[in-house]
């Protein structure tokens, strides 16, 4: 009876002692299962999350990119429009000046024609009189009257008659120098303002399209930060099982290895105790 008493705390302490190894074997194993699971979810997760924090700072610098051009663009369609109302003021009042200059010219070159008309018929009058007077001078007592003096008006309405058609000559040829001089202005200014518009059209286009551009990559964006702050979720989720705040897996292992070789060599010398 002595001698069973005296065994049986032996078998109770290695019983014990193996029970405690395997509890040790089968946290080890469970650990390196565990061990691979977060090292697998967290090299995915961190992959996961540079990818899309890379992504998020290019889908930025592509609408702040975009946002500048658009800017840049409206800056420009902005001066166009000013060019192209400076154009067409300009070309109003061209035009408006040419309208009252033609009239202008018109009534001129009308009244130089009519004085004309009226001076040689009134010329006529006298020379034709005074030749009669002439005539008649050499049968009777001439008549003198004015007779001494017709030639001074006679040659006075000739200046006069002269310059009436020099006058309609150099306002006719003014007018087609203005008129051929309103023509090229409005040729060139119209060239212009088709090269504006058509300008004008593509950057409104090109406007349209990065504006269109920019609210798809905003949208993109949205849908990239979701999934960014869904894997930034996951990693602190992750990190209160998978990631080493105090000893390292590596140093666990180590310790529980050792602890599993110390109960192994307590067991060893317990059982050659059993046979002494």
């Amino acid at each position: 009876v002595a001698t069973h008493a005296s065994a049986d705390p032996f078998s109770k302490v290695k019983k014990m002692i193996k029970d405690l190894i395997v509890k040790l074997m089968e946290q080890a194993n469970s650990e390196a299962d565990h061990k691979a699971y977060c090292d697998t979810e967290l090299a995915t997760n961190k992959l996961t999350r540079e990818n899309k924090q890379s992504e998020v700072e290019e889908l930025s610098a592509s609408i702040d990119k975009h946002i500048a051009e658009s800017a840049q663009l409206t800056e420009e369609l902005a001066l166009l429009a000013d060019g192209l109302a400076e154009l067409r003021k300009e070309q109003s009042e061209a035009t408006a000046i040419r309208h009252e200059e033609k009239a202008t010219n018109a009534l001129t070159v009308t009244d130089a024609k009519a004085a004309q008309v009226a001076v040689e018929r009134a010329t006529k009058v006298l020379r034709d009189f005074y030749e009669k007077a002439a005539g008649a001078a050499l049968l009777q007592e001439p008549y003198t009257g004015m007779q001494s003096e017709h030639g001074g008006i006679v040659g006075f309405l000739e200046v006069i008659l002269s310059d009436f058609a020099r006058l309609e000559t150099e306002t006719s040829t003014a007018e087609d120098q203005a008129a051929s001089a309103y023509e090229k202005f409005m040729d060139e200014t119209n060239e212009d303002v088709a090269v504006k518009t058509t300008e004008s059209d593509h950057k409104t286009a090109k406007k349209r399209n990065v504006d269109a551009e920019t609210e798809s990559l905003k949208k993109e964006l949205e849908l990239t930060q979701e999934e960014l702050d869904a894997a930034n979720a996951y990693y602190d989720k992750l990190k209160p099982d998978c990631v080493d705040n105090g000893l390292s897996y590596t140093d666990r292992v180590r310790m529980r290895e050792e602890e599993i070789q110390s109960m192994k060599e307590a067991l060893n010398i317990l059982d050659q105790q059993d046979l002494v």
